[in-house]
């Protein structure tokens, strides 16, 4: 079957055309006043107790990310996507926050992420900390002061119902384990309560409006958060499960997204440059809320996936041997159709009003190998770092680390498998630490065909070197940075091969050519942009070759065109 970009029938039944449509998204707020270096960055997320140990604890620390920040650079990244560093009992990795103001004492101290920033500003670079606006841990010391039965300044800082035997409809929550006279609600694990943004309906007495005075309070001291590290140098923030502020919020998100204009407009009146990136999934909502990016999240429900996971994930084995059918996959059979009738009207919605963007993978899923192959991943690549948005390069991802099952660190569990240590060399760790082998944060690979950077630095065809082509060839045509449009030229459900172009304003074009089948493709494009000849300007798995309208792909190929 053969689809438009509205999904109305082409009339073919062996390829499928793709147009850009009109933009139709609604205007975001004044507040969302992109940072022009977006335009052209490119992320590196950063797990930090996993990534460089200068202090052979074990366990991974700032100075090591600042020892590193020339590699990182090396890779064409221009900013930096920083995990949790705050003081926290690290129950869930971090993302459980004790002291928003104070770096873990694990990671080092503020001074070290002060000179941080500095270093990654000297370099070009930018980086943004991770911002767990929703809950904190149990810990903090508002919500001990808030479980206290007396009434005191955070007594409604976080959500109480006014009974220890009565919970909150829908929600997840706890008692008998504070003074107070009530149970409190969470948002993910136990030791996670819910800060107190207001419930869309009101349909208990104890539940606040999203514009009484504690919700206010809240918003307040989480912008005090944020021109706190803003001031220190940092460049904006990963805002963790941005969607779930308020309650019973309706389906448009209408109350969560007048939170989020109402901090980040604040913030922004004093950082005009800061950047602000959701987990959030929903780029029509999430921009609208004044973010300047949101990116595709691994969603994959009761078998149902959705676009990342179409391409990279369509399975529920995160290290192979079941049925996956990927796109990427060599054997899936599965072709592009129906990725693009999931993104296009994403893409088209958000286009205008800020970025939605790629990653490889994140902290929170499965890593592409060693599902995919190298080759696949290869292609893989080639598509993150050449769609609209801006991408983000998981750390290890760029050597081809594998997800190794693993039992559960910090709350980690199936996650866990994801967060091993950085493997920098055959070295004692990997490079890692210089800690004994048990006493660290996680065990680091030791098999031996475990990739590192230094054996990939060395092999010119490595995924390392290909990952440094690709970025480079990213920051200096001005068609493939975020901004870039997109247009499908093939995408089909009978066959493998992916061909899209991107186009920059002043008209210059490129066409990326994928087929990650295991037989040769050739496919006939409905148009092909304007000066596009035919070069080959970067290429694996041998190149692609444009005649005219036709265009022949060889097998697990990628070929970027001009």
């Amino acid at each position: 079957m053969s689809y438009s970009s509205n999904g109305a029938d082409a009339g073919s039944t062996s390829e499928s055309a793709f147009t850009s449509a009109p933009n139709t998204a609604p205007i975001p707020s004044p507040a969302a006043v992109h940072a022009p270096w977006l335009r052209d960055a490119v992320f590196y997320e950063v797990y930090p107790q996993s990534f460089n140990d200068t202090n052979a604890d074990g366990i991974g620390d700032l100075p090591g990310v600042t020892a590193k920040l020339d590699y990182i650079a090396s890779l064409g990244a221009t900013a930096i996507w920083l995990n949790p560093c705050f003081d926290s009992p690290f129950q869930d990795a971090g993302y459980d926050v004790r002291d928003y103001k104070k770096v873990a004492p694990r990671y080092g101290t503020n001074q070290d992420l002060v000179d941080l920033f500095a270093a990654a500003h000297e370099r070009g670079m930018h980086v943004l900390l991770d911002l767990v606006a929703g809950h904190t841990s149990d810990e903090h010391p508002w919500f001990r002061a808030s479980s206290q039965p007396e009434r005191n300044e955070f007594s409604d800082r976080y959500i109480w119902t006014t009974s220890w035997v009565e919970g909150a409809p829908g929600l997840p929550f706890i008692g008998g384990v504070a003074p107070r006279n009530g149970t409190y609600i969470l948002n993910f694990f136990a030791c996670q309560p819910a800060l107190n943004y207001g419930f869309a309906r009101q349909e208990k007495p104890w539940m606040q409006s999203p514009d009484s005075p504690a919700a206010r309070a809240t918003r307040d001291a989480m912008v005090d958060v944020m021109l706190y590290w803003l001031e220190l140098g940092a460049d904006g923030f990963r805002c963790d499960m941005a969607d779930s502020l308020v309650k019973y919020d309706d389906d448009r998100r209408t109350h969560t997204i007048a939170a989020w204009r109402d901090m980040i407009g604040r913030v922004r009146e004093r950082f005009p440059q800061a950047a602000f990136v959701s987990e959030w999934g929903r780029p029509t909502l999430s921009l609208t809320a004044g973010f300047d990016m949101d990116f595709y999240l691994d969603w994959r429900w009761d078998g149902n996936p959705n676009g990342y996971c179409m391409l990279a994930r369509d399975t529920d084995s995160q290290i192979g041997g079941a049925p996956d059918a990927s796109f990427f996959r060599a054997t899936s059979g599965t072709g592009a159709a129906r990725f693009v009738r999931e993104y296009l009207p994403q893409y088209e919605e958000s286009r205008g009003n800020g970025y939605f963007c790629f990653i490889t993978c994140n902290h929170d899923c499965a890593r592409l190998a060693p599902r995919l192959s190298p080759r696949e991943e290869q292609i893989a690549f080639t598509m993150f770092l050449t769609m609209p948005g801006v991408p983000y390069i998981y750390y290890g991802d760029e050597i081809g680390m594998s997800y190794r099952e693993l039992p559960t660190k910090e709350g980690g569990y199936t996650r866990t498998g994801t967060r091993t240590p950085m493997q920098w060399n055959g070295g004692a760790n990997r490079g890692f630490s210089d800690a004994p082998a048990e006493k660290l944060y996680l065990p680091v690979d030791t098999s031996s065909d475990a990739p590192t950077v230094a054996a990939q630095e060395a092999d010119p065809e490595s995924q390392l070197n290909y990952v440094r082509a690709l970025t480079a060839l990213r920051h200096e045509t001005p068609a493939l940075q975020s901004d870039g449009l997109f247009t499908v030229l093939h995408a089909s459900d009978d066959d493998r091969a992916f061909v899209y172009a991107r186009t920059a304003a002043d008209g210059s074009s490129v066409v990326v050519a994928l087929n990650p089948g295991l037989e040769p493709a050739a496919v006939e494009l409905e148009s092909v942009p304007a000066g596009v000849g035919g070069q080959v300007l970067l290429s694996r798995g041998g190149s692609a070759a444009l005649e005219g309208s036709r265009i022949v792909l060889p097998a697990q190929s990628a070929t970027i065109l001009r």
